[in-house]
Formats: structure tokens, sequence, C-alpha cells
């Protein structure tokens, strides 16, 4: 008796010793797993920063990724979606196939035809393994917004989206791109980031009339409605030839690199929510491969922008002299501009406020980024520090200047610290403030060739989606 109960006994251990076992493993595997998704949703979260997908997908004010930011382009304001995982208004029915879908041929489940103002021309050149770690992040880690989009109410005939059927048939790549085989790993990174992830081609190449890149110009600068996106090929004088490795990383890094520029507009918007954020080998392999992109150059730059100006001593040697011996434009640069900027233009003492030479804005041969700047002002959190400058414009919360004001002070400084060779009327000034430089003069031809390219892109979706249709009713039979 007492041996079978030792035999009971042992028989009880053992099963207890293998439960636990079986227990202890699965749980394991459970805490295994779980850390496989908390590093795909890391790397998920590091990718939608470095896709900087928050700029465009988040409204001024508004919550992450709900949507409703507006894209200007001469066809209308294009508003971005939500993409939070909300089942009813964002991508939370979506499959993995549908985000890639979405992402690399700018089409959602429901067969909608998105505009290339989301760069999927760009995501195209994804890999698999990202396009899963965004899915996975954007599924689990994002807060879900319940909250429609607003619409999209583009000029007829543009308002029609079958039409990027035929778009996307001559403007999307087929296969993802190809880095030589001679490049370094350092470059192949940087080349996936600028032309994938961080699209930089998508803002600082010009685009033809149907808003399509143009190849040749690859990054050789472009307008982005008010702004101006520069030429960022190893280019002399109009790239970045004449900046070093430190001064990119600087300004790509704060928005600040001292005597060259200072991040505004839609690039400070990039630096704060991304570039920022970046790892450091990753901000060095973005330099690698822009130094070695094929230059591309503008004729109108005869030497580098931030090569323009001088301290002045004009401003300090005329104050307190009577009013109508001097300029409106010298009035309002001491009035709204020297305290911060110095008489003299070198900015303060602790580089906050820009010297107003040596400085890009100033020395471009199309101040339209200074004029932005007085309208607009500048606003960047960089690791929590604010650098801000107000703007002169309609909704300004300091004064407002008016379009001719605006052209005199910025006339003012071109002459006194940058290239005094240009000049702006008000007439520019409003077309900046008003349309930017995606403003379409109406005239016959430019109305004939787009009416005419509308209809053949018209004609070739047709064609498209017939052959379709065709090979469908094909593989029914």
């Amino acid at each position: 008796m007492k041996c079978s109960d030792a035999r009971h006994g042992d028989r009880l251990r053992i099963l207890v010793a293998a439960l636990s076992f079986g227990m202890a493993g699965s749980l394991a595997e459970t805490a295994s797993g779980a850390d496989a998704t908390a590093r795909e949703i890391g790397r998920g979260r590091y990718l939608a920063i470095a896709a900087d997908c928050a700029a465009c997908h988040t409204a001024h004010s508004g919550l992450p990724y709900a949507g409703g930011y507006g894209i200007p382009s001469p066809f209308g304001t294009i508003y971005s979606t939500n993409i939070t995982p909300s089942r009813s208004y964002g991508i939370g029915t979506y499959s993995e196939a549908d985000f890639a879908r979405v992402l690399r041929r700018g089409v959602t489940p429901e067969g909608k035809y998105l505009y290339p103002a989301m760069p999927y021309t760009s995501y195209t050149n994804l890999t698999d393994a990202d396009i899963r770690s965004l899915y996975v992040y954007f599924m689990n880690a994002v807060k879900p917004v319940e909250q429609m989009s607003r619409p999209t109410r583009l000029m007829f005939p543009l308002n029609m989206r079958f039409l990027m059927i035929g778009w996307n048939w001559l403007y999307l790549k087929k296969q993802r791109m190809a880095v030589p085989g001679t490049a370094t790993s350092q470059v192949a990174r940087g080349a996936y980031l600028a032309t994938a992830l961080a699209h930089c081609d998508v803002c600082h190449t010009p685009r033809n009339f149907l808003m399509a890149e143009i190849p040749d110009r690859n990054l050789g600068g472009a307008a982005l409605s008010s702004w101006y996106a520069p030429d960022i090929t190893p280019d002399y004088p109009s790239g970045i030839s004449t900046w070093t490795d430190e001064q990119l990383r600087l300004y790509l890094q704060t928005g600040n690199a001292p005597d060259k520029a200072q991040a505004a507009g839609p690039m400070a918007e990039a630096v704060e929510k991304s570039f920022q954020h970046l790892s450091g080998r990753d901000i060095d392999a973005l330099i690698a491969y822009l130094r070695q992109v094929p230059p591309v150059g503008d004729p109108a730059y005869k030497r580098p922008r931030d090569s323009f100006g001088a301290p002045s001593h004009m401003e300090a040697a005329i104050r307190g002299s009577r009013v109508d011996t001097r300029t409106h434009g010298e009035l309002l640069y001491s009035r709204e501009c020297a305290s911060c900027h110095q008489p003299s233009g070198k900015g303060s003492r602790d580089g906050y406020y820009p010297p107003l030479f040596h400085n890009t804005a100033t020395g471009a041969p199309d101040p339209g980024n200074l004029v932005s700047v007085v309208l607009h002002g500048v606003r960047r959190n960089i690791d929590g520090r604010i650098v801000y400058m107000p703007g002169f414009g309609p909704e300004s919360p300091i004064d407002h200047l008016s379009d001719q004001d605006i052209a005199d002070v910025v006339n003012e400084v071109e002459t006194s610290f940058g290239d005094p060779e240009v000049r702006i009327t008000q007439e520019d000034v409003r077309n900046i403030r008003n349309e930017g430089r995606f403003s379409l003069s109406v005239t016959t031809e430019r109305m004939v060739s787009l009416g005419g390219t509308i209809l053949a892109l018209a004609l070739v979706s047709l064609g498209i989606v017939l052959i379709r249709r065709r090979r469908a009713a094909r593989r029914r039979l």
C-alpha cells in the first residue's frame, strides 16, 4: 500500500512538473511573440517618422493621423485622409495587402484612386518588410480617431478620379528603384531614404502641368505653393556643393545651419516631425547619397545663395533722422525687423534670430521664400525648444503689413543684406500670398494644352478599363 502510494505520488509530481513545463513553454512563446510584435511596432514607428506621415496626415491642431491637412495644387486643395485604425473612417478594415496596394499603387480597397499628393510614386519603392512594420505599427499603436476625412473637390474634369488610371500608366514606375552595384552600403541606404521613405523628390523635383515629376530635373529645386524647395544636388552654384557635411547635418537635425540657412514652411515641418528624430547614421547616409546624385543646376544662379551681403551700418546711421528723408522700406525695417535682427542685420548673439546676410533666403535670385517668411513667419520645435518668428500677413498676431509694405521691406532687406539686383512688387506679394507659385495663367494656349492632355488621359484610362474588363470576362469563361 505504501509502495502504491509512493508510485501515485511520483506520478502526480511528474504530471505537475509536465504541466508546469508546458505552461512555462507556452508563456515563453507568448512573451517571445509579444517581444517580436513590440519590436515590429518600434520599427514601424521609426519608419513612419522617416516617411513623415504625420506632416500630411495631421491637420494643424488636429489629432494624430486623423487627416484633414490641406495640400494646395493648381487644381484645388487636396485634403489628406484619416489613416488611424478606425474601422468606420480610417484604415481599420485594411488587410496588409490592402495597405501595401495603397502605398505602392495609390488605390484603396474600394478601388478609389488617390492623387499623387500622396507620394505613392515614392512609396512604391518600399520593401515588403518595411510595409509590414508600418502596417503593424498603424494597426496596433496608433489610436483610432472616429472622424470623417474632409472631402477633396478639385476643378472639373480632374475631380474624376478614374483619370488617375491613365496618369499612373504614364508616370507610375512598374519596377522598384535599383541602386548601382558600385554604391556603398551607406549610399544605398541614403538612396532608399531619399527616394522611398523621406521622398525628398516629391518637394525638390519640379513637375509638369499634370503634376508629374520631371526626371531629368530630379532634386533640382521646385515651387511648393508659396515656398521654393531649392536644388539639393551637388551643383555649383545653385546646389549644396558649398555646404560641409556638418552644415547639412545641423540643418537636417535642427533646422539651422549658421551662415547658411534656416528651415521654414514645409521644410521646418519635415525637420520637426521627421529629420530631427532620425539616427545619426541615417542622416549621414542621406548626405552621402545627395553628394553623388547628378548635379542639375539653375542658370538663374550666378553665385551661391549664401555668399551675398555683409553687415550694414546704414540703418544705425540714419536712426533718428527726419522721416521724410527715409524710404518706406527703411522705416519698416526699423519698426518691424531691427529689434530682433539688429540694425546691422547681424541677428542676435545667441543665434536665435539669424543674420540677414550670408543667408540663402536673402541671396536667392527668387525672393519667394523671403516673402513667405515675412507673410507666414517661422516656427520649429526642436527637442522641446521653440524657434519662433511671427508672420506679418493677414493673420499676424503682431502687425498686419499690406502687400506693398511687404514688397518695400523685402526690397530693403535685399538691398542692404542680400542680392541688390532682386526686386519684388506688390503684385508679386499678392500672387504668393493668394495662390503661391502654383497659379496657372489662364491663356488659350495653356488651356488648349491642358484640355488636350486631359482628353488623352481620359481615353487612355477608358482603354485600360475596357482591357481589364475583357481580360476578367475571359478568365470567367
